[in-house]
């Protein structure tokens, strides 16, 4: 692919991304997106095929660099700590959602929406995250229990700032893009992994009764 051709297809997949995020994905036209580019219309059909391919193209830009980063740290589980990895992974990620910050928005709105596109588009994607993060958080083979409740809590934390960045901006004044909320943000992840307890234990849980 010639030099032209990637500077048109990353226009096209920036415009793209913008402007899902403005309008959303029904909201945009391959006009909209074609007329913000700067290029013809004929274009996204060579490169994307539709306005869902373009989407495509970008759940699986994030996806594979996302599960890139965990995929990593499970490969170097045998040479260092879990904990340490599971660190790296977050960092990564963090760090990559940060320099993508309208695309990883664009991404998880997408996914709460839980569309059937979206849905055939990611759930393999999913499954694999589900698997991975199984095997950052989890040391023993057998699953514990308790795994799936720590993945809901760790995956909240990873995207709720970018999911959620107007009302960070707007509220808390706080812009998830920028390296000093990526740093200290990372800290608070940090403290919670050092903190929980993937290993198996015995005794009572005290329940509290909600009246």
């Amino acid at each position: 692919m010639t030099k032209a051709a990637v500077s048109t297809k990353e226009a096209i997949l920036n415009s793209a991304i913008l402007l899902f995020n403005t309008k959303g994905y029904d909201g945009t036209s391959i006009r909209d997106i074609s007329k913000r580019a700067n290029v013809n219309p004929a274009n996204i059909s060579y490169y994307f095929h539709s306005k869902q391919g373009l989407l495509e193209a970008c759940l699986v830009y994030f996806f594979e660099h996302y599960l890139k980063y965990m995929e990593e740290e499970v490969n170097s589980i045998q040479y260092d700590n879990r904990k340490e990895c599971l660190k790296k992974a977050i960092y990564k990620i963090l760090v990559f959602q940060g320099k993508n910050h309208f695309l990883s928005r664009l991404v998880w709105r997408e996914i709460s929406i839980d569309s059937q596109i979206i849905r055939e588009i990611t759930s393999s994607y999913l499954m694999k995250e589900r698997y991975l993060l199984k095997r950052l958080l989890e040391e023993e083979e057998e699953t514990h229990p308790m795994i799936y409740f720590k993945i809901i809590q760790l995956k909240s934390m990873i995207t709720m700032p970018f999911l959620n960045s107007q009302y960070l901006r707007e509220v808390l004044h706080i812009f998830p893009q920028e390296k000093y909320f990526i740093e200290k943000y990372y800290r608070v992840l940090e403290e919670w992994i050092e903190n929980i307890d993937t290993e198996k234990k015995k005794g009572a849980t005290t329940r509290i009764s909600v009246p």
